[in-house]
């Protein structure tokens, strides 16, 4: 009855959700605490401390993964939510690392674990090898271990000083080469018709949207810097390893494993191209034998020092004047873009900010890039032009790609350096337009309209581009060649009529680069950084200053929870681990050849033949199948 006292206990509704929802908010807010304070842990405790003491032991370069010259920064959501990709290792740190430690005594030996090694360009393999070289100069024992090794780990493992290798496994050397991809059989059931502007005899890249095989061009260029890039690395691996007998092995492996009683081990132990045959733990005792175990329970531990603490306890030292170095890496793309790929605003700006840096007497390019879009190539261009007019040297170090618009961002230098491995040239350009008339034609689908004037509506994807829409394209393609090769005739202090000889997106090694005039002298960064300094007139000490955005630890923290940066669960081992990644390599060109035909934005400057040069894509949580053609190749796969 109204005015009675409510029964003891009870609580009316809107009471009770008021009650429930303070609840909910207390206990949203306590595990939000607690994640905070996880992943502040975590930051902390997860990232290589410069300020922990060094134990003596064996540096531990585990390159489980690629070598590359700037790692892609890692997506956070993508980790989080499940996508696991290859790990990326900076050469330089690897470099770096070798370096310092063969003048350190608490470095007792150096352990190259390749078991996981998926390869890297030739001239990043090089660099490895000549710093393994700087390490056994100084009388410490290298020591390197996989179960299989491919052309990528032994050109590196060659240079130490004992090569293991597991008794299911062994050496197999391929070699540059291989087979490409070829679409026009497929987009001509599909009805999907390439409109391709070129200029350039030799330009390659759009032949697989015209053809179902290869010309003779560029069967012609393929095979002279695939044949230059093969004759380096027989080099460089007989220079380091002069007792194997290589030549025979490679031109027979199948018989000398027969001769083995097919035991590639064997064949690799009997051929000299391995030291040892056994298993992990047996390796392990052995690099123990050298320096030391932390437990005399368990000999087949050693005391060992991981590659990312050495380096965070030894940054590079900054004596001397500044030298700016901005790394151009990856694919060249508009707009903005993280580590990994060039975007043109992105590398424009770091060139800008080096510019203004009054500290800065230099500035180096370090180019390792197929090219890409030509507005970013030549807005990189400008920023460098900005740089040279405030009286600043520029000097380019090509590393292991520096083709199409990585060559043209490399026009203004005052120098050029490059390797004998380093792939360059592929002066040429293209355009890549699809329609899907035919295709819309095949289920009954067609388009009609009106015209103002002749480029009305064009171009037109599904109805068909017109041909006064491809004369002007064609034009446009033919005015940004005779640009390029106009620069490049410039820079190069040569007649064009020499340089359009040597263009016509054909690709060259750079051996024959330098002799054709299109780079300067060989050598490495620190020659490039040493030339700069010259023309700088820097009397005494300089060092190298990058610029480039460094990943956010967080983003990398929560990578590494997510296991992108621990791999070993998805990185293959043995022969049949690398057939299996292998073909997933293959799958991720098909898509990325694929995406070129929807995506292109722009005139492009790029080199994909050189892609088969560089270390693999890796594909990232965001989708690599844009546009109708990728997303019709994702659901084949």
């Amino acid at each position: 009855m109204p005015g009675e006292d409510k029964p003891k206990g009870t609580t009316s509704f809107p009471r009770k959700v008021w009650h429930l929802l303070v609840a909910l908010k207390d206990g949203l807010a306590l595990v939000f605490l607690l994640m905070f304070f996880a992943l502040l842990f975590g930051l902390l405790a997860g990232r290589p401390n410069a300020g922990l003491p060094v134990a003596q032991g064996a540096l531990v370069i585990d390159l489980d993964g690629i070598v590359t010259e700037q790692p892609a920064e890692i997506d956070p959501l993508a980790a989080l939510s499940g996508g696991n990709d290859l790990k990326e290792i900076r050469v330089r740190d690897v470099v770096h690392a070798l370096e310092t430690a063969a003048d350190d005594k608490r470095v007792t030996s150096v352990v190259l674990d390749l078991d996981r090694f998926l390869g890297g360009g030739q001239v990043s393999l090089a660099e490895i090898g000549n710093a393994i070289d700087k390490v056994r100069a100084k009388k410490k024992p290298v020591l390197a271990y996989a179960t299989a090794y491919t052309t990528d780990s032994y050109q590196v493992a060659a240079h130490a000083s004992e090569i293991w290798a597991d008794g299911i496994g062994g050496v197999a050397i391929a070699g540059p080469g291989g087979s490409r991809l070829y679409y026009k059989g497929l987009m001509d059931r599909l009805g999907v018709t390439a409109h391709i502007y070129r200029v350039g005899t030799f330009k390659s890249a759009v032949e697989p949207y015209l053809r179902a095989d290869q010309s003779p061009e560029a069967k012609e260029a393929d095979l002279a810097y695939a044949g230059a890039l093969w004759e380096n690395w027989l080099s460089d691996v007989k220079k380091a390893r002069p007792k194997a007998k290589i030549d025979p092995f490679i031109a027979d492996t199948a018989g000398a494993i027969r001769a083995a009683g097919n035991d590639l081990s064997k064949a690799s132990l009997d051929a000299g191209l391995i030291d040892k045959v056994g298993g992990r733990m047996a390796f392990d005792s052995r690099v123990a034998e050298i320096s030391g175990a932390p437990d005399d329970s368990q000999p087949w531990t050693f005391n060992a020092i991981p590659l990312e603490n050495w380096v965070a306890a030894n940054p590079p030292k900054e004596n001397g004047s500044r030298i700016a170095v901005v790394p151009v890496v990856g694919e060249i793309v508009d707009g903005e873009a993280a580590n990994g790929t060039a975007g043109g605003e992105t590398v424009a700006q770091h060139i800008l900010d080096a510019t203004a840096d009054s500290s800065v007497k230099a500035i180096v390019l370090r180019v390792d890039s197929p090219g890409g879009s030509v507005l970013a190539s030549e807005q990189i261009r400008q920023a460098t032009l900005a740089a040279k007019a405030k009286k600043l040297p520029i000097v380019v170090s090509m590393a292991n790609v520096a083709a199409s618009g990585g060559y043209w961002v490399a026009t203004p230098a005052d120098r050029i350096f490059a390797e004998p491995e380093t792939i360059t040239g592929s002066i040429g350009v293209f355009g890549i337009l699809p329609s899907f008339e035919q295709t819309l034609a095949k289920v009954g689908v067609t388009t009609d309209g009106i015209q103002t004037t002749p480029l009305s509506g064009q171009p037109d994807i599904l109805g068909g581009v017109s041909d006064e829409f491809n004369a002007m394209a064609q034009a446009s393609v033919e005015d940004v060649y005779a640009r390029f090769t106009g620069l490049v005739a410039k820079s190069r202090k040569q007649p064009l009529e020499k340089i359009q000889a040597i263009a016509e997106g054909r690709v060259w090694a750079g051996g024959t680069a330098r002799q054709i005039g299109l780079i300067d002298q060989f050598g490495g960064l620190p020659d490039a950084l040493a030339a700069a300094a010259k023309l700088a007139k820097i009397d005494g000490e300089y060092h190298a200053k990058y610029f480039e955005d460094e990943p956010s630890e967080f983003s990398k923290m929560l990578a590494s929870w997510a296991g992108v940066e621990e791999p070993a669960a998805a990185a293959p081992r043995g022969w049949f681990g690398i057939a299996a990644m292998n073909r997933q390599l293959a799958e991720r060109r098909l898509l990325q050849d694929l995406s070129l035909l929807t995506q292109a934005g722009s005139i492009q400057a790029s080199c994909l033949d050189c892609r088969a040069y560089l270390p693999a894509i890796p594909l990232t949580g965001k989708a690599e199948a844009k546009g109708w053609l990728g997303t019709l190749a994702l659901l084949l796969k």
